[in-house]
């Protein structure tokens, strides 16, 4: 009888458990593009707080995995629009790693860059940042030749080739008026090479004939006297360096 009784009870819960299971619903799917539409208004609302979070819970529960990658540009986007370019620039390098061959990554790669380059203006981080900006701007050419920034992409590096050239021309010309010429002229020599057709190149010639003069090197500065004369005619520095020239001119 016990045994009967127990074989009653099993019956009992397998036939619950069954029909638990036909009444129970599923949990809904996660529809992504409802919660990225979702997310999108909200940044459009200017909730950028609210809106990232909604970006990351679409990154992390998109199964189809169409919206994830959108939703990761976002957050980055977001970070942007709260002007913390340094997290910005984490989340687009984070993009570029988990989707390097996304039709989006020159985008993420062109944010990555001009988020360096607007901080060119800046006097305390203006050659950092023009460096980061062309290093990120050829890696832009590289990497992703047909991208549709490229009516704009040779102006911003020759912007930023120009300022790094500037900072070390008047590097170069600190260690000149401080006497300290071998230094100078290597400043100015790598200028030369680094940044061919600087828009400062008569003044480089001329410093650079200038430092090896003083350094006692006379045929070199001679040279770059002629240079500068042969090369730029009409500049006003010509006449200077006719008279450094000159047969009288010690």
């Amino acid at each position: 009888m016990q045994k009967i009784k127990i074989a009653f009870l099993l019956l009992s819960l397998l036939f619950v458990f069954s029909c638990s299971k036909e009444t129970a619903k599923p949990d809904q799917a996660f529809d992504a593009e409802k919660a990225f539409a979702t997310a999108n208004e909200q940044m459009e609302r200017k909730e950028y707080e609210e809106a990232r979070t909604s970006f990351f819970e679409i990154r992390n529960r998109d199964l189809t995995k169409k919206y994830a990658p959108l939703a990761q540009l976002r957050i980055a986007d977001t970070y942007i629009q709260e002007e913390e370019p340094d997290r910005a620039v984490e989340e687009y390098k984070r993009f570029l790693e988990i989707y390097p061959e996304h039709k989006y990554a020159s985008y993420a790669q062109y944010q990555v860059a001009m988020i360096y380059f607007n901080q060119i203006e800046s006097s305390e981080r203006g050659y950092g940042a023009a460096s980061k900006a062309l290093a990120e701007f050829e890696k832009l050419k590289q990497m992703f030749p047909r991208n549709p920034y490229r009516d704009i992409l040779d102006a911003r590096i020759e912007k930023c080739k120009d300022i790094l050239a500037d900072y070390e021309f008047v590097v170069g010309t600190f260690y000149y008026n401080k006497g300290s010429y071998d230094a100078a002229i290597n400043r100015f020599q790598a200028l030369l090479q680094k940044y061919p057709g600087f828009r400062k190149e008569p003044e480089v010639f001329y410093s650079l004939a200038s430092a090896y003069k003083k350094h006692g090197n006379k045929d070199k500065a001679s040279e770059y006297f002629k240079l500068l004369i042969e090369k730029y005619p009409n500049n006003n520095l010509v006449p200077e360096a006719k008279k450094e020239l000159s047969p009288g001119k010690k």
